[in-house]
């Protein structure tokens, strides 16, 4: 699952050459080495395009990394998580380009897990976000919890203000599992540097922001992210999946967006207008559920014809998420537990069948790095 941490990472392994092409496995591949994949390839392609640090794709980029995949995209290093990824069989997948030299590492994000987000959807509790303990680790997976700071913020940020010409356009929602995509997903990152290349070198939200940015030659979109109070009051259920501070982080990595309003107000109002020169107002096809008094929370941009409804043509929602989810975990149990039932290694007691018995526990290695 792709989320602000590994965006984080991304953001690192651009600052260390001049174009970053990401590799992006498929369906198959993850599938033989992590477990069933919550997103498809298709999808995850588009996600992992959005994000503003990425250059270029790798469609189908093999799960091993070999020197013979840097050298089809010219890439001069690899580069990757400071967590080791292993093949089925238990063996590093950058093990040839470690032994070259063409391997690099960036930093893990802390107060951010996969499992933990995971865990969030599964649990269906309100008290993901308040439930913290004493040492500062969530009651659910002991993950430590996600500490916000202003300088992470000016790392997301691209500090552009808006320029003469620009058309200032302001949306506003929960942005929930804003850019997730398949469960343990390790990306295989390439780099190619300046000489290189003069050598010859949630889906739904991504599709509405892309339609935004097209509506204008200079857009410059601003992205209102409301509180977790209010996300919870008009969505209900256990959203929002992450918090606030998680929220900006994921949405401020998108390519699209210029700009964050932290806490946005739910009904646009003339002030906000005013303040930040809006001068379009858009909003998907879901439903706009009414302000706390009933009233319509676009009133405003409606009333100065600046309200418009932009149709993403995707119908991959929160809910759908959380569903792919449950319904992915549910599977690979069911696989596991007819693979113990059924293997013959697994029903011999005299350990004679060591190669077979190998499979299991392989399957049970398998297993625990997909966070099952």
């Amino acid at each position: 699952m792709v989320h602000y941490g590994h965006s984080n990472q991304l953001r690192q392994a651009r600052a260390m050459g001049d174009y970053l092409i990401v590799g992006v496995h498929t369906d198959e591949e993850i599938a033989k080495h992590k477990g069933p994949p919550v997103f498809t390839q298709e999808e995850r392609y588009k996600m992992v395009q959005a994000i503003k640090w990425v250059d270029e794709i790798a469609p189908g980029a093999p799960y091993v990394t070999t020197l013979e995949t840097l050298d089809k995209y010219d890439c001069d290093f690899c580069v990757h998580g400071d967590d080791i990824t292993l093949t089925v069989d238990g063996k590093d997948t950058y093990e040839e380009v470690k032994t070259a030299g063409r391997y690099r590492e960036c930093k893990r994000t802390q107060g951010v897990s996969t499992t933990d987000l995971v865990g969030r959807m599964l649990l269906m509790t309100k008290a993901h976000h308040s439930n913290i303990g004493p040492k500062g680790r969530s009651p659910w997976t002991g993950v430590s919890q996600f500490l916000q700071t202003s300088q992470k913020i000016i790392q997301f940020a691209s500090g552009k203000e808006p320029q003469p010409g620009d058309t200032i356009i302001y949306v506003a929602g929960a942005f929930d599992l804003f850019l997730l995509q398949c469960i343990c997903l390790p990306f295989p990152v390439f780099h190619v540097s300046l000489d290189s290349l003069n050598r010859g070198t949630d889906i739904g939200h991504v599709d509405f922001l892309e339609k935004v940015h097209r509506l204008a030659e200079k857009p410059y979109i601003i992205a209102g992210l409301h509180f977790d109070q209010e996300v919870n009051r008009y969505k209900g259920k256990n959203y929002p999946i992450m918090n606030i501070h998680e929220r900006t982080l994921s949405v401020l990595a998108c390519r699209y967006v210029s700009e964050v309003v932290i806490g946005a107000p739910y009904a646009v109002t003339a002030d906000l207008l005013d303040h930040f020169r809006v001068t379009l107002v858009c909003h998907g096809m879901t439903e706009v559920v009414p302000d706390k008094d009933g009233s319509d929370p676009y009133e405003e941009p409606k009333r100065r014809g600046i309200f418009q409804l932009v149709d993403s043509g995707s119908n991959l929602t929160t809910d759908l998420i959380v569903q792919r989810i449950i319904k992915n975990r549910l599977v690979f149990f069911i696989s596991q537990f007819c693979h113990v039932l059924f293997h013959p290694a697994c029903l011999r007691t005299d350990g004679t069948e060591q190669q077979e018995q190998g499979l299991c526990e392989g399957q049970d290695q398998r297993a625990a790095r997909a966070g099952h």
